[in-house]
């Protein structure tokens, strides 16, 4: 029936007389009425009988013709149920077992237990938030759950990959259509990009969740989804952060071996593994890096505050946003945060007794030997790479970057796990504390120092040296570089695990620890020395075999329980190694070290 005749038959139908014939005996008679219903009411009349076949046959014929509309409205309802175009890029069986299948063999992240527990287990009304930085492995993730479910649960899963120009109610619609299909299991990555998320994302929850769905949201818009746990998926959801990657998993997952290789790469799950994948490795170039900063980090806080409804988490920030200089700036203060790392390994190392030290094992070396750190004016090095350090990304800025900007972008890269304050405490002075910030992803810090002291090398003043000594002093303050950062991550592990205590470096007047352990419940501490070295020489545990330092510790911190230095070389002790001592210090490889925290 074409539409046409089928508002033809619509029209007939409004001509013919609506209700029907009932009959009714009186005094042992049976009478023919008329009834229908008007206006809301029901009405009756007799039928007379040469009316009566006339009437009756009309009835029956709109009784025809509407039983004749119903069958079309039903055929259309069913044709436009199988037309449903989805809005959204959706994987649904066997094009699903095909985006799951290549991670078959790779590793799982320790947090995959917990997205495990909210698949099967009891949890009703919440939705799972998988959230962190690019190439950290959420998507992964993901895929491996999908391919570890049965048959039965997976012909009920679908995993939905949102575009930029998609919004709630693309999803939405989308949600509700396959909810009637019986589909239970939802993945939705990148589902931040949605303009509207932040203010409607409680539709994941409210609508969906509580009425038996599985939803996992998954997105590198870490910020996006902080403010709608806040606000809109408060009590609703559950977290899970995928940004801070440890050493342990960095070798468990990736099946790569070596604090060295995770101060170069570390950070990301790209770096191509024997049991996790075969990516290109983000850290291996400067520009690699620059990329990764821009569109994992910067981009990341800026999309979260422009998506904010409430605007009111721009606040010092607004002029840097309507002038569209705010992810510009963000980029800045992340290289300049990675600057002032450099300076200060570049004052305490060039001003120590470290680098006399290294002048003269320089000097005595048999293959190479050179006096260049000796010849070279360290002062006036050490002020010309601070120098031009300090000078790097200050043009073509039309918003002067205040200590207030600075604040603030910290604070976001803080609420992003990619940053943390490792506090520096003085023994000669209990009030005075300080911090330094310390990179979750090592190889992101790495890669822009290594790539800065190669560039500064190349300044006027080192064009004088030949080839070979710009190299060795290179090397020399790379190495002191990795020290630095190898300190660096053992800090940072050590506090994350250590939840109940306090870690922190302690300064002296002369000489510090590199770290104390401090467990102020048990009223008791450790003491640490780390050093990027894998040879044992008693220099290094002079601080803490120094009696006074440990008598004021103890004081301070309770009585000494441990002292280690963690270095590069095998598990051992000073009295193992035949070193008479009055204390043994033990020496820990670095690698256990950190797979046992």
């Amino acid at each position: 029936m074409t539409n046409k005749e089928y508002n033809e038959v619509v029209a007939e139908i409004e001509t013919l007389p609506s209700g029907g014939i009932t009959y009714k005996k009186i005094n042992g008679k049976e009478y023919a009425y008329y009834q229908w219903r008007e206006d809301g009411k029901q009405h009756s009349r007799r039928a007379k009988d040469e009316e009566l076949e006339q009437l009756t046959k009309q009835i029956e014929h709109r009784k025809y013709l509407q039983n004749l509309i119903k069958d079309m409205d039903i055929r259309k309802s069913d044709e436009k149920k199988v037309s449903y175009q989805l809005r959204c890029a959706v994987r649904i069986g066997k094009e699903l077992e095909h985006f799951v299948r290549p991670v078959a063999k790779w590793r799982k992240r320790e947090c995959y237990q917990k997205l495990q527990d909210y698949i099967y287990g009891d949890t009703n009304d919440r939705v799972y938030i998988l959230y962190g930085l690019r190439r950290t492995g959420k998507t992964t993730l993901i895929r491996q759950t999908i391919l570890e479910m049965d048959a039965s649960m997976r012909s009920k899963t679908i995993f939905i990959q949102i575009q930029d120009n998609k919004t709630l109610d693309d999803i939405n619609q989308d949600l509700r259509y396959l909810e009637q299909k019986g589909y239970r299991y939802v993945f939705i990555d990148e589902v931040t990009l949605l303009d509207d998320f932040i203010q409607g994302a409680a539709l994941f929850s409210d609508v969906f969740a509580s009425s038996g769905m599985k939803i996992v949201l998954s997105g590198t818009d870490s910020l996006g989804f902080m403010f709608t746990q806040d606000e809109e998926l408060y009590d609703r959801c559950i977290m899970s952060h995928t940004t801070f990657i440890p050493y342990r998993e960095f070798e468990k997952v990736l099946g790569i071996v070596g604090i060295e290789e995770f101060i170069r790469y570390g950070g990301t799950m790209s770096l191509g593994g024997k049991n996790y994948n075969e990516t290109s490795m983000i850290f291996a170039t400067k520009k690699s890096t620059d990329e990764y900063v821009d569109s994992a980090i910067a981009r990341n806080i800026q999309h979260s505050l422009k998506n904010y409804q409430y605007e009111g988490h721009f606040r010092s920030l607004r002029e840097l946003y309507e002038k569209n200089e705010l992810t510009n700036t963000i980029n800045r203060i992340v290289e300049d945060m990675n600057h002032r790392f450099t300076i200060e390994v570049l004052t305490r190392d060039f001003k120590s007794n470290d680098l006399r030290i290294s002048a003269n094992n320089l000097r005595k070396d048999r293959k190479n030997p050179t006096d260049i750190l000796e010849r070279i004016d360290i002062n006036t090095v050490n002020e010309t790479l601070k120098s031009l350090l300090q000078i790097k990304n200050k043009t073509e800025q039309s918003v002067k970057i205040q200590d207030v900007h600075r604040l603030e972008i910290k604070e976001y890269l803080d609420l992003l796990d990619l940053t943390v304050e490792i506090e520096n405490r003085w023994m000669s002075d209990y009030n005075r504390k300080e911090t330094r910030t310390v990179f979750s992803q090592p190889g992101m810090r790495y890669s822009q120092a290594e790539a800065l002291i190669k560039s500064l090398m190349q300044d006027e003043m080192f064009r004088e040296l030949s080839l070979e000594e710009r190299r060795r002093i290179t090397e020399r303050i790379i190495e002191e570089i990795k020290g630095r950062m190898m300190e660096d991550i053992v800090l940072l592990e050590t506090k994350i695990s250590k939840m109940n205590c306090e870690v922190f470096r302690l300064q002296f007047a002369v000489g510090e620890f590199d770290m104390v352990v401090f467990n102020p419940e048990e009223g008791k501490c450790e003491i640490y020395e780390i050093k990027h070295s894998k040879e044992v020489v008693l220099q290094q545990c002079r601080h803490l075999l120094d009696e006074q330092k440990c008598k004021d510790t103890a004081f301070r911190y309770g009585p000494i329980t441990g002292k280690y230095v963690i270095y590069r070389g095998v598990t051992t002790t000073l009295k193992e190694m035949g070193i008479d001592v009055a204390e043994d210090v033990a020496y820990l490889n670095v690698e256990e070290y950190l797979k046992g925290v």
